[in-house]
């Protein structure tokens, strides 16, 4: 079958960031005030993401895999630990607790989700369990309630790592809030992005005090305050500390737009169901499940694309998508499969069944605020059209 060709002359651009004017003017008026590290713009973004969140602190860093090492730092993970976590994430999930000395115990996923399955997690637990990581996979709440019932029975700490799950609430609730910590993600494919950047939410004050000192090399003093004060720029190294602060050129991104983050949303969730109408009744291909009691953040969408009923098979479809001008995703290899875990802890394909088949059938499709309703319709249009053609 020859490829097809987009007749729109542009490529769809797979994750592309969606920037109002406000923010590349913020970053501007950055670079004019000479103060470029971390100051006051980090301390506003704070302040405006803690009442976004609704959590009493939040702490500005350089990615969610920084907020996610320093909140096991926070707990004292260490050497002979174990923290169970999915095996349908990226890296950073897992590899935090590698860093940290510790055993990242994978469990399976809930087959219809893709989320923790509550029942494989309480399995897996064993006395040297000291943390939980659940990943709310695709900006799609995990069903907390157990995850919290488990953490206080077992006596364990409950960490959300919440990088597709900014905008999203759990019966009522919103994502971050849920856990004893949160971990935030504005990487350049996220709704709210700061280029590189993340934040570490607690409730816990003193964890968010001593964040603030292990972001900045462990020093007594952030940077802007010693050198913005009219006194000596004294400080003291209380604690061998890590270099991930966020700058204020970041932060003013993300504080530029935090006000459009519901209307973003919104406007992925109508492209979000032009995607299920259009695509529900196609053999082999399985749109994503929706739950009532939940509000998606609708950060990826994702189908499943089954070999047994689909006329192609996923890679061989990411293939010529891309032949037709459109970009996709795979979110994600689960982490059991790659080299690295399998030398390192033993794991091995078949010992997390459910994660395995999503792994080898999901497909994420553009899903973005910078996206039109004719995007989506020429991705439907796309698909259909190859259905059509592998039929005969």
């Amino acid at each position: 079958m020859s490829p097809i060709v987009s007749p729109r002359g542009r490529y769809l651009v797979f994750g592309a960031p969606r920037l109002p004017e406000e923010a590349i003017e913020a970053v501007t008026e950055v670079l004019r005030s000479g103060w470029l590290g971390t100051g006051p713009r980090v301390a506003a973004f704070e302040e405006a993401f803690a009442q976004y969140i609704g959590a009493p602190f939040a702490v500005a860093v350089s990615s969610c895999t920084a907020a996610l090492h320093l909140a096991l730092s926070l707990i004292g993970v260490g050497p002979g630990d174990e923290v169970i976590t999915s095996p349908m994430t990226f890296a950073a999930t897992a590899n935090v607790i590698v860093h940290m000395g510790a055993r990242p115990v994978f469990a399976d996923v809930d087959p219809r989700t893709g989320n923790l399955d509550p029942e494989a997690v309480q399995d897996a637990i064993t006395p040297r369990t000291r943390a939980i990581i659940v990943v709310h996979y695709t900006g799609r709440p995990c069903e907390m309630d157990a995850f919290i019932d488990l953490a206080q029975r077992h006596g364990i700490f409950l960490i959300e790592d919440a990088a597709h799950a900014l905008e999203a609430f759990y019966k009522g609730r919103k994502v971050g809030t849920l856990g004893d910590l949160a971990a935030f993600s504005f990487y350049p494919t996220k709704s709210l992005t700061t280029g590189e950047g993340g934040m570490l939410v607690t409730s816990v004050e003193a964890w968010a005090e001593r964040a603030r000192v292990l972001r900045m090399h462990g020093l007594s003093r952030d940077a802007w305050r010693r050198y913005s004060e009219e006194q000596f720029p004294d400080y003291e190294v209380l604690e061998a500390g890590y270099k991930y602060n966020m700058t204020d050129i970041q932060a003013a991104l993300g504080l530029a737009q935090l006000p459009y983050l519901e209307g973003w949303r919104r406007h992925r969730e109508l492209l979000w169901q032009i995607y299920n109408e259009g695509l529900r009744d196609l053999a082999g291909i399985h749109i994503p499940h929706e739950d009532v009691h939940i509000v998606h953040a609708r950060h990826l969408y994702t189908i499943r694309v089954d070999p047994r009923e689909a006329p192609f098979h996923r890679n061989e479809l990411i293939r010529i998508l891309h032949q037709a001008g459109i970009g996709t995703g795979i979110h994600y290899k689960a982490l059991h499969l790659h080299r690295f875990y399998q030398q390192a802890f033993g794991y091995r394909p078949g010992m997390f069944p459910h994660a395995e088949r999503i792994s080898e059938e999901t497909l994420s499709l553009p899903l973005t605020a910078h996206m039109e309703e004719s995007d989506v319709l020429y991705v439907i249009d796309t698909l259909r059209q190859l259905w059509r053609r592998g039929k005969v």
